[in-house]
């Protein structure tokens, strides 16, 4: 129409793209920077990357967002009926089970490995059905982001004391600290939290109350000491 001026995206300034870009989620931001070189660069701006949301280890090998030192806040929350199988005891898991963990094993292991070298600013990390991961990950993520504020874990049953042992030493502005249904916390390790860093905010429910891991043979033993007391 005359008198009509038309615009395409691309001829915004670079400031109200990334502003527009900011009210996307990864997979429509991915798709936009499938269109053109302009938006393709944009896409790998870091600073459209402070938070990042995720709600299976699947999505964590996706190429739909960008690691970097913007990142402040990251959530990887799995609450599928899997989640159920990764927390059973590794020796007590069948074949099939096996497998299905299989495919998914370093998943999350991997992604905070790359966590620890991209975004030392992190301040918050919240952790739930990621049954894979151990305390060496978190140990590293407790080294490489000196700025973590708040280390959120649920149902997390390869997180140990251990984690918690070095949490006075390597976490100085660690101000929330939840290990709710983390089955192998014990009282001892949150005891060592509690004296370390007396004015965290630190959660636990069930964890130490929960039955820890045990190997068969340890179970066999605990099982023979029981028939032992009976019998006398």
């Amino acid at each position: 129409m005359p008198g009509v001026i038309t615009m395409k995206i691309t001829d915004l300034n670079r400031e109200c793209l990334l502003h527009l870009c900011s009210f996307l989620d990864k997979d429509s931001r991915k798709y936009l920077s499938e269109t053109c070189h302009k938006l393709q660069e944009l896409f790998h701006e870091p600073s459209l990357w402070p938070l990042l949301n995720f709600s299976s280890p699947s999505e964590l090998t996706k190429k739909n967002y960008i690691l970097g030192p913007a990142l402040k806040s990251l959530s990887i929350c799995w609450y599928s009926s899997r989640v159920k199988i990764c927390n059973i005891e590794y020796w007590a898991k069948t074949a099939l089970q096996t497998s299905m963990c299989s495919p998914h094993l370093n998943t999350v292991s991997d992604f905070l490995q790359k966590v620890c070298k991209r975004c030392p600013n992190l301040r918050t990390l919240t952790l739930s059905g990621c049954a894979h991961i151990g305390d060496e990950n978190l140990i590293q993520v407790l080294k490489h982001c000196p700025h973590l504020q708040s280390l959120k874990l649920e149902n997390c049953s390869g997180v140990t004391d251990k984690t918690l042992a070095v949490v006075p030493l390597l976490s100085k502005r660690l101000h929330t600290l939840h290990v709710n249904f983390c089955r192998n916390i014990t009282k001892g390790g949150l005891s060592l939290v509690r004296k370390g860093c007396p004015g965290i905010i630190l959660q636990a429910d069930k964890s130490a109350d929960m039955i820890g891991d045990r190997k068969p043979d340890e179970i066999v033993s605990l099982q023979r000491t029981s028939r032992i007391v009976i019998l006398t």
